[in-house]
């Protein structure tokens, strides 16, 4: 078990963190990552559900699972709540409602979580006190430093179009970020209010490059820990050829915006 994290080492004291998780189709995921996530030893850590209309139902297992976890006794706030979407118009675009949505609520940190799994709740704190004592604006969950992998349920050409996005977006933006596509990613608050969220163009899975060369541009801090990704154990992924056009379109054109 888990021991409860002292106030400044990373896990609580009077800092708020909101875990931003989109959703379509995932009712089968969706109550072991609302447990895990809600069971982290992270003082007042909330988690808001951004559901594009699921058919499957996930928009009213979420409704349940928030009346399930109540309100937080020491803050008096909501410890699960949901954003009702009525339509699908990408990944980027939820998290861009969701992310909003948690600034407003008053949060220092943000953090996006797929609901599949495959992003390891675990390291949540350990993303946290990172982010805490270098002072980053930005921590990402990564595949690609040392200590990172890939579940080995992946199958070789699914590796290799990962890292080669990757490549592809590092030498056409210039980053150091070496996984600039991972979408398990830590901010501060600062950072997304500077980025100004209502700016970006990205609808996709693009989203995730785009707001990070944003964050760098404007001058915040980015630093890299590895994780473990997971293969989801139930559903489907959303990966669309029309998404993975845009991600390769979307590092040209950010580029073409510094001339």
């Amino acid at each position: 078990m888990t021991e409860p994290m002292e106030h400044g080492a990373g896990g609580g004291g009077d800092v708020r963190v909101t875990v931003v998780m989109p959703t379509y189709n995932e009712a089968g995921n969706l109550p072991r990552m609302a447990e895990a996530v809600l069971g982290l030893p992270v003082a007042g850590l909330r988690l808001l559900v951004v559901d594009d209309d699921s058919p499957d139902g996930t928009g009213r297992v979420a409704d349940e699972l928030a009346e399930k976890y109540g309100v937080d006794g020491a803050s008096g706030h909501r410890r699960m709540s949901v954003l009702h979407r009525t339509r699908k118009d990408g990944l980027g675009r939820a998290y861009t409602e969701g992310m909003t949505a948690a600034l407003a609520d008053g949060a220092d940190y943000v953090v996006q979580m797929d609901a599949d799994g495959s992003h390891p709740v675990e390291a949540v704190p350990r993303m946290l006190g990172e982010a805490r004592a270098s002072g980053a604006g930005l921590v990402v969950g990564s595949r690609y430093v040392a200590g990172g992998s890939l579940d080995e349920q992946w199958g070789a050409h699914r590796v290799l179009l990962s890292r080669f996005a990757n490549a592809y977006a590092r030498a056409v933006l210039g980053t150091e970020i070496k996984d600039i596509t991972a979408g398990f990613n830590l901010w501060s608050a600062a950072t997304l209010r500077d980025v100004d969220l209502s700016t970006l163009d990205s609808a996709g899975y693009s989203f995730q490059v785009e707001l990070k060369y944003r964050a760098v541009r404007a001058g915040h801090r980015a630093v890299e820990v590895p994780i473990r990704f997971e293969e989801r154990t139930e559903g489907a992924s959303k990966m669309t050829l029309r998404t993975q056009l845009e991600s390769a379109v979307v590092p040209i054109r950010l580029r073409l915006k510094r001339r």
